[in-house]
């Protein structure tokens, strides 16, 4: 059976669970919830799975906080067995526009700490990334600051609505493909 290891990043505790910067998180809550299937704690990080169309999914919440993403997320490539091809990285994206969904097979950590350091333990760029836009409305130097921030009252309505589509995203990725998936969901 195909593996899929969906990486969803964000930071651990309550003062981080509502902030934009814990997307990923978010997401795959939503997936799991979908899919009758819950978190567990294990090592260096919370897993669930679920299988669909004979594809297992192995969704993992690192407990690293996201400029360490890297360690769990190599620990767990090798601990199920799971190719670089059949992994998805899923996070919030400051560049894109809020709500805005953009799935590629590779790229630049483009400032984003938890990519650059999943870059730096798998020793690539060559892997699928789900970007989730949250929109770049601060002032300069405020980035920090804005990614750490809480939603609204608007855009975390705008957020809920979105997180059906962003779920079936992923599960297109395991059972429809990367590109299939891209030219589906991508700008959506």
């Amino acid at each position: 059976m195909k593996k899929l290891l969906i990486v969803g990043l964000g930071n651990i505790g309550a003062e981080y669970t509502n902030t934009r910067h814990n997307i990923g998180f978010k997401i795959l809550d939503e997936l799991a919830n979908e899919h009758s299937t819950t978190f567990t704690t294990d090592k260096l990080g919370d897993v669930a799975t679920f299988r669909n169309k004979g594809k297992m999914f192995v969704l993992l919440k690192p407990s690293t906080y996201m400029n360490l993403s890297g360690k769990a997320v190599k620990y767990w490539m090798d601990k199920e067995k799971i190719a670089l091809e059949n992994i998805l990285i899923v996070t919030d994206d400051v560049n894109i526009d809020f709500g805005v969904i953009r799935i590629k097979a590779k790229g630049s950590a483009g400032g984003h700490n938890g990519l650059k350091d999943i870059q730096e333990k798998l020793h690539t760029q060559q892997y699928a990334r789900f970007r989730f836009g949250v929109g770049g409305n601060y002032s300069r130097g405020k980035q920090v600051d804005y990614v750490l921030g809480e939603w609204n009252k608007e855009e975390n309505s705008a957020f809920i609505e979105r997180l059906p589509t962003a779920a079936k995203a992923i599960v297109s990725f395991g059972v429809a493909g990367l590109a299939n998936t891209m030219n589906t969901f991508n700008g959506k």
